[in-house]
């Protein structure tokens, strides 16, 4: 699938490209929901002003998902000062649409790119794959293990990351 997107991206916005990759990887779900992390959490992954028993439908959903998406891209924007095709941007704001603006903002990522480190910065993506759960329910070993037990693996991350490296490495040199 990824490939097929890759081979039609050409000329589009980062945001036109930004889009279907993200609501591909959230999935859209109308009624509000805890998320892994016990967020409430609705539609395409938004938490903004989400509350239980909450119900929105597809077409706000999809309104809502380009509004907080272009948010999230226009703050990759404002951070990033080094320029950067519209496939950098969209794994960027994707990124930072899952993670939220204070983890992009602190990551050695944002670093290592506006320090001319492409190729360092897009290859710390893989490792923004472990959530938070409840303390003691976390990964014992592997990449995820924390002395507190409280952070855990999702492969659905795994997958997302390196997509999101695959297109954030495009142009580099």
């Amino acid at each position: 699938m990824f490939k097929k997107m890759l081979a039609g991206i050409g000329a589009l916005s980062a945001l036109a490209i930004a889009v279907p990759m993200v609501g591909g990887f959230e999935g859209l779900r109308e009624n509000a929901y805890y998320d892994t992390g016990g967020v409430p959490t609705i539609c395409y992954g938004e938490t903004k002003h989400v509350y239980i028993g909450q119900t929105i439908d597809k077409t706000e959903c999809d309104r809502m998902l380009n509004d907080r998406l272009g948010e999230f891209m226009a703050y990759v924007d404002y951070k990033v000062i080094v320029p950067m095709p519209n496939t950098r941007r969209a794994a960027l704001a994707s990124f930072t649409y899952n993670l939220g603006k204070g983890a992009f903002r602190r990551s050695t990522l944002l670093k290592k790119l506006n320090r001319g480190d492409t190729v360092g910065a897009c290859n710390e993506l893989p490792k923004w794959v472990c959530v938070s759960v409840g303390k003691g329910r976390g990964d014992s070993s592997g990449q995820c293990a924390r002395k507190q037990k409280d952070k855990r693996l999702l492969r659905g991350l795994v997958r997302r990351r390196e997509a999101e490296r695959k297109m954030c490495l495009i142009g580099a040199i």
